[in-house]
């Protein structure tokens, strides 16, 4: 049987296919972003979100998602999978519930076999499975590249979503799986990755961000989102421009995959940290200068970033702990001082 490696038929990987926060801004904005007429729409693309929220009735809130990519991997249950995991993040990135996703499917059909779309297929269901809900549909188009993702639905109590703009002067910083993910996969690409080092990214990117919705109802967590394409750098500066803060960032402390520096010595640097950094790197101020490769690495299938009342400190931290997660704080957030720096890297 022919072994097809999807990595070879695509131009980016994963996450790293993301535009770019600037070029997305300038879309958006000749696009237009008016979402003032709606008044029950609580979260549009105006506040930058992992996901739109619609209130129904005052009570329960509908979350409406989409996140699709080319492949990050070789294997096409693993795309499909990881690609699944990924899209149903922003659900629970919102601290929501997901309820229904259906599919999207761009296939070169006169490069691959049907028979290799539909393992891509299978994967992202299993991961619905895995979430509880079902794959009920989709949509398919003959394109030049392969392209997987879903667009998903879930719920929430309007009391609990867990907005960008909640932040506070004072929050701890979190996050709940370790960064480099560009790094080992761009290695990939080059031919460089270690097979031991694929399959440490692969089990994190298929790990589902199901802790989210547990955090919902915490009155300790105050804003969640998703490190995606973006990088940590990228999605912490949206947190903090949403919330009118600025943020302290220990880099040390900052947890990453034990393979990173390897990497980052091999120089296998995504072309979508370079993307991210002209976009947004005038907002962040670095100690040294060479951390803005791990600061924009694009990450698929990330962590969840965690803004938290100090005072909450010991009872979030054992929260985490009986739930599996042994995280610390890489830094906290402070009132806006500057109109340029939004983040300070130490």
């Amino acid at each position: 049987m022919i072994e097809y490696k999807l990595t070879q038929y695509s131009h980016g990987a994963g996450c790293g296919c993301k535009i770019s926060p600037e070029v997305l801004e300038g879309i958006i904005k000749i696009g237009g972003a008016k979402t003032q007429d709606f008044p029950n729409l609580l979260v549009g693309n105006v506040e930058k979100d992992d996901a739109a929220v619609y209130d129904l009735d005052g009570k329960t809130a509908i979350i409406s998602t989409t996140d699709f990519f080319m492949p990050i991997v070789d294997d096409a249950h693993d795309f499909g999978a990881i690609a699944a995991t990924n899209a149903i993040s922003d659900i629970y990135a919102m601290g929501g519930t997901p309820i229904m996703a259906i599919a999207i499917l761009g296939w070169p059909v006169d490069k691959l076999p049907m028979e290799v779309a539909g393992q891509v297929i299978k994967g992202g269901r299993e991961i619905c499975e895995q979430a509880g809900i079902p794959l009920a549909g989709g949509h398919s188009i003959d394109a030049p590249e392969p392209i997987f993702g879903l667009a998903v639905t879930g719920r929430i109590p309007v009391s609990q979503v867990k907005k960008n703009a909640a932040a506070k002067p004072g929050d701890l910083l979190y996050i709940t799986k370790p960064i480099g993910i560009g790094l080992v996969t761009t290695a990939q690409k080059k031919g460089l990755a270690e097979e031991s080092d694929l399959k440490t990214a692969k089990d994190s990117m298929l790990t589902l961000n199901k802790i989210g919705q547990e955090l919902a109802d915490m009155q300790a967590v105050h804003a969640l989102t998703d490190v995606t394409g973006f990088g940590l750098g990228g999605h912490l500066v949206e947190v903090c421009e949403a919330s009118n803060c600025s943020a302290i960032v220990e880099i040390s402390k900052v947890s990453r995959f034990d393979f990173a520096q390897k990497y980052l010595d091999l120089k296998t640097t995504p072309g979508g940290t370079n993307r991210n950094w002209k976009s947004y790197g005038h907002k962040i101020s670095l100690a040294e200068t060479a951390d803005f490769r791990l600061v924009a690495d694009p990450q698929t299938s990330g962590g969840l970033l965690i803004t938290v009342n100090p005072e909450k400190q010991p009872e979030f931290e054992a929260f985490m702990t009986n739930h599996g997660f042994n995280i610390t704080p890489f830094g906290h957030l402070e009132t806006r001082k500057s109109n340029k720096t939004v983040v300070s890297v130490r």
